[in-house]
Formats: C-alpha cells, structure tokens, sequence
C-alpha cells in the first residue's frame, strides 16, 4: 500500500481541507468525510470525490477527507494533487467549471496602480480578495510558497483562475523563477491568465524563453485573448539590463522593482528613505518610459504604517512610478488615495483634452495649447488622467 496526502488540517485551518489516499489491492473505495458543514455540503462533498475516483480510475483506497470550510474548486485541487502524489505519471486534469464572471479581458495600458499578492497555496485569501477593488490580484507560485508545496500552488491557482470571482480586478500570476517558472505556464495561460509577473529577471533571453512557450501555448489551446508580461528586476544585473528587458516582448506591459532582492544583491539594507535603492529605480523608470510602458513600484512591506505607505508612494509618483505592490488589502485604498491626480494635473490635463476635441473638431491633425505641440502619448495621458480622477471622484464631468 501507498499513502499521499494534500492540503492542511489543524483547529486553525479555515477555507481548506486535507485529503489522505491509502492505496489498496481490492475493496473498492472507502470514503470517510468529516467536514464542520457536513449538514449542507457533506452530500456534495462525497460526490465530488466519488466522481474524481472515477476520472482518475482510482478504484480502491481508503480515503479521508477533513473539510475545513473549502470551496470546490479547493477541494477538487487538494484531491487531485493528493491522487498525482500516489501516481506522478498522471496527466489529466479535473477542471472545475469556468465562473462566467472571469471570462473578461484586460488591456496593455489599463490602470495597475495596486498589484494584492496573495500565497498560491493559501486558498482562504481568495474569495474576499477582489472586494477590495485592486486594479490587480496576484496569485503568488514563487517567494510565498514553500518548496514542498510548489505542485500544491500550481493546481490551486488554476482552479482558482476558473473559479474565484476577482470582481473585475485583473488576474495575475508570479511564476517562479526560471527556469522552473516555464513549467507554471501550463497551469495558467489557458485559464485566462491576464499579466504573468516574471520574477528575479536579469537579461532579455528569459524574457523571450517565457514568451516562446507562452504563444506555443496560446496556439495549442486557442486562445486569442492578450496575455502581457512584467518582468521584475530584482538585482544588479537586472538594473543594467532594464531596457534590454523592457523591450524584449511586444507583449511587456509594465516593468517592476523587487527591492528585498535587490538591496540584498548590493550588499545592503533597504531604508524608507530608499538612497540606497534611488539609482535601480530611476534607471527602471527610464528604461519603462523608453520602452513604453509602465513603471511600477516595489512593496510596502510595513502593513500597519499608513502614513508611511502614503509617504512612499507620493515619492514613488514623484520619481515616475505608476503603481505599487501591496501585501494586504489594508493598503489598497492609500495607494490610490496617494496615486490620485492633484487638482493642478487635473486642470492640466482637461485643457490637453478639450485642446485635441476643439482640433478634432476643426479636422485638424495638430493639437496645441499656445504655441506648444502636444503630441498622442501626451493626449493619452491625459485622457487617462482625468480617467483616473473620476474614478476617485475628484472630477464630475
């Protein structure tokens, strides 16, 4: 007899479950559930394993379920990663039903002021995660999973791209980093994946490795949705090779900064006052807006220092930065309190606007303010501008 187990058990679990398969010669199955809400769910619990037997031709084992609350989209990953640990060799996939609320789409320059990073085996984050309105939701394969639970994190996240309503919030994965990040693709690209974060890159060539598999797999499932990329520099290397990085892909949208890695790479600590870090990120910033695309920020990594947090992402503005990450909800709302147009920008980017319509109006093909040229780019940002206030209701019209 073989024994595998998946998922968590414990008086703290919540929103998760532990399942434990015993292979056996004969006997068929033996089922043992127990669950806190076995009166409402237990019926539909024993015919989801009963139907995963099925599909995996697993005939018979002795297994056990604790349920802690899961969704079933969690239960069928942890019992599925349980079934491939007693059977390594086992390729197919049970895939719950794609939530018709995740069908949506994102765009190369939509807003990604706030990026929520959430662990890939920590299924009970994921639920509440888009209520809180970041402009992204980041499911995390790499730094927050543990090595032992990589395969957990895989399943997970890809039921959870089909079945977890993120309310709108743009779906994204960090893949590990290469060459095992590759392998991740696999679980996400046909799930409707929008932004695959790319994470510790340092030249061009990884940049491009990622790109190949994904379009290979693009055409090999049909997708014809665009799946965009952000690379995150996070060394020495990296930063001396940002713009190379940046314009590797058609399909970047975004560079970011990791400073944990980075300052560790440089040999130093990283400070709020961010000295230390001033040359990457202004080397980033540049190599974005070369490039064309956005510029992001690195994570606040003090969860209970708002003012700080708001510190930061004023100087993070200042500097050229169009987003950051947060590792809580709590942030979501100061970063874009603190990333919202000021009434000077908004002022200036109405009379951009009303300038371009008043020459779209007259046919003509220059848009000026005085005796300045204002060119597309510069339309478009102010086009975003005024987007952006209206969403923080600091405009009406």
């Amino acid at each position: 007899m073989a024994k595998a187990t998946a998922g968590k058990q414990g008086p703290k679990v919540r929103s998760d479950c532990y399942i434990e398969i015993t292979s056996k010669r004969l006997g068929g199955i033996k089922l043992d559930v127990k669950s806190k809400v076995d009166v409402m769910y237990g019926d539909s619990i024993r015919s989801t394993i009963l139907d995963m037997c099925k599909f995996f031709e697993l005939k018979h084992a002795n297994i056990i379920v604790e349920d802690y609350g899961a969704l079933p989209s969690t239960l069928m990953a942890r019992f599925e990663l349980a079934v491939k640990r007693l059977n390594p060799k086992l390729e197919k996939e049970y895939l719950p039903t794609f939530n018709k609320s995740n069908k949506y789409s994102t765009t190369k320059d939509k807003l990604r002021r706030s990026r929520l990073y959430l662990p890939g085996n920590e299924p009970k984050f994921y639920p509440n995660a888009g209520l809180h309105k970041p402009d992204g939701v980041i499911l995390d394969l790499e730094d927050s999973v543990a090595p032992s639970e990589k395969d957990a994190a895989q399943i997970i996240v890809r039921n959870s791209l089909r079945a977890i309503d993120f309310y709108g919030s743009e779906r994204m994965v960090r893949i590990n980093q290469l060459p095992q990040g590759v392998d991740d693709l696999s679980y996400i690209v046909p799930h409707n994946v929008h932004v695959i974060l790319i994470p510790k890159v340092e030249t061009a060539e990884q940049i491009k490795e990622v790109d190949a598999e994904v379009q290979r797999l693009r055409k090999s499932h049909k997708i014809k949705s665009d799946i965009y990329f952000m690379p995150i520099i996070e060394s020495a290397l990296g930063v001396i090779n940002a713009y190379e990085i940046a314009t590797a892909s058609e399909n970047n949208c975004a560079l970011a900064i990791g400073l944990e890695d980075y300052t560790a790479d440089i040999g130093t600590q990283r400070t709020n006052e961010g000295a230390e870090s001033f040359y990457a990120r202004t080397a980033l910033i540049n190599a974005a807006k070369a490039a064309g695309i956005q510029a992001i920020d690195t994570v606040f990594s003090d969860v209970n220092d708002m003012d700080e947090l708001r510190n930061s992402v004023i100087e993070a503005k200042g500097l050229g930065f169009e987003g950051k990450g947060c590792i809580h909800p709590r942030q979501i709302q100061v970063v874009h309190e603190a990333f919202a147009p000021t009434e000077a920008e908004i002022e200036k980017a109405q009379k951009i606007v009303d300038a371009f319509e008043a020459a779209k109006a007259k046919g003509l093909g220059v848009v000026s303010i005085g005796s300045k040229m204002i060119d597309a780019p510069v339309v478009k940002r102010a086009v975003n501008t005024l987007e952006v206030a209206k969403q923080m209701k600091k405009f009406d019209t």
